[in-house]
């Protein structure tokens, strides 16, 4: 099966057609014309939503959750310096409306327990698959954004049977390619710099550390999607088009002009990728 590549203007081009070649019968006059439904769309307030914790590994696990209880759960695995408020409120509450939406703070971050010991990638997948246990699902649809990648990748290569989809933003082999010398960089800066947080600190000494799971991507039969940017200078597109060839079936979306975790950019395209992705049955008929 080849790997299915879009890009975001194509992907607009054929929703287009689709609007052309569907509109052929008679046009509706004033008296009979239907109005569009206003939408009743509202970005998600994390200040009205409150936290909860779980125990897991040890830890207490602080998250939110946002959407009804009868929809498909979706796990959102933060980046590199992230507690769970920054995800953009306008991408959560689009994917909150399709989907009952996890969103938590990884040890040693925002308001998750703080430890003594040092943190691995490997450690924090361990995290993702635990709470997805204590909150009762055997399985959950993920979405990673650039270090959350790296946790995803873990899972689906340690736990496959954990995720039912995956979605892959901003992701990266590891921190150490030639491409990626300018997080690299950044990353080295951070442990050098002496007030960067302890929770950041650690984190970037496991992003460092991490040697990845490349040589693993060939054996990963789960649905995958990567996302990036073309104007991503921190985790190239050209790492995510590798990437992408090694996973048989994967989707490709690249976005033009946006840059690394796009989906604070765009985040109606990017959650209308997302929840098109989740949405598309890929059994063969």
């Amino acid at each position: 099966m080849k790997k299915l590549c879009f890009t975001a203007t194509t992907f607009i081009l054929v929703v287009c057609l689709l609007f052309a070649c569907g509109c052929t019968g008679p046009s509706a006059t004033p008296e009979t014309a239907v109005k569009p439904a206003e939408s009743t769309f509202q970005p998600v307030s994390y200040e009205d939503t409150p936290v909860q914790y779980s125990d897991v590994n040890g830890v207490s696990l602080a998250y939110r959750e946002f959407g009804t209880e009868n929809s498909k759960p979706l796990l959102m695995i933060i980046g590199w310096g992230g507690d769970m408020d920054g995800w953009d409120t306008t991408f959560i509450g689009l994917l909150a409306e399709k989907y009952h939406v996890y969103i938590y703070d990884h040890r040693d971050m925002g308001q998750s327990t703080e430890t003594d010991a040092p943190l691995t990638i490997p450690m924090l997948a361990d995290d993702a698959e635990g709470l997805i246990k204590a909150l009762g699902y055997d399985s959950m649809y993920i979405y990673g954004m650039s270090m959350g990648t790296a946790v995803l990748q873990q899972i689906l290569v340690d736990q496959p049977e954990m995720v039912q989809k995956a979605v892959l933003s901003s992701a990266s082999v590891n921190a150490n390619l030639p491409e990626t010398e300018k997080l690299h960089g950044e990353l080295e800066e951070a442990l050098k710099d002496p007030d960067t947080p302890e929770g950041v600190r650690k984190e970037t000494a496991a992003i460092l550390e991490w040697d990845g799971v490349y040589d693993s991507l060939s054996g990963i039969t789960n649905d995958v999607m990567f996302i990036t940017g073309t104007a991503d200078d921190v985790t190239p597109q050209s790492v995510a088009v590798d990437m992408a060839g090694q996973i048989d079936g994967s989707w490709l979306v690249r976005f033009k002009g946006i840059p690394h975790a796009g989906s604070s950019y765009a985040p109606e395209e990017y959650a209308g990728i997302v929840i098109t992705f989740l949405e598309m049955d890929e059994s063969p008929a």
